[in-house]
């Protein structure tokens, strides 16, 4: 069985997908494409079935060289189950996913994005979605960092088989 990881933000067009096609890169080159799957989701219903956002793809290919895939979808309930663990994009994200379990059975598996990064100081990865270029390009370079921290973190736990 892979470790399942899920990224979620507010509408799965800009954060959570860069963090899901990034770390599916990682995991890539670390030759770990069968023991680590990736998934993402948003909070929101705004832009189910959308393509990644067209500046944050952008931002990718330029600085990563890699292409953003995927489709927009909704976190759900099921999610908890079929997830090792969840990473929110901000705090607000974090609150939103929470909620959602409203046991706390499974808050154990909800974690701050940024808590894996080692060069950045941010707590929350800012969604870039009303900004310029700029906003784009530094979640990309947060999500290298904590997308880095993640997989020391996956691989050093013995979390994968």
């Amino acid at each position: 069985m892979p470790y399942k990881l899920l990224f979620v933000c507010l509408g799965n067009i800009c954060r959570s997908p860069s963090a899901e096609n990034i770390m599916n890169h990682l995991i890539e080159q670390a030759g770990l494409s069968d023991s680590i799957f990736c998934d993402s989701a948003g909070t929101s219903s705004y832009h189910i079935g959308s393509p990644p956002d067209q500046r944050m793809s952008a931002a990718a290919a330029t600085k990563l060289l890699i292409k953003l895939r995927g489709q927009a979808r909704q976190f759900k309930k099921l999610d908890f189950q079929d997830f090792d663990l969840i990473l929110a994009m901000d705090r607000e994200n974090y609150k939103d996913i929470l909620s959602v379990d409203q046991t706390g059975q499974y808050h154990h598996k909800v974690r701050l994005m940024c808590d894996f990064c080692s060069r950045h100081t941010l707590k929350e990865v800012p969604d870039p979605y009303y900004g310029g270029l700029e906003g784009f390009n530094q979640v990309i370079d947060l999500l290298v960092d904590a997308c880095e921290g993640l997989l020391t973190y996956v691989t050093s736990q013995q979390l994968i088989q």
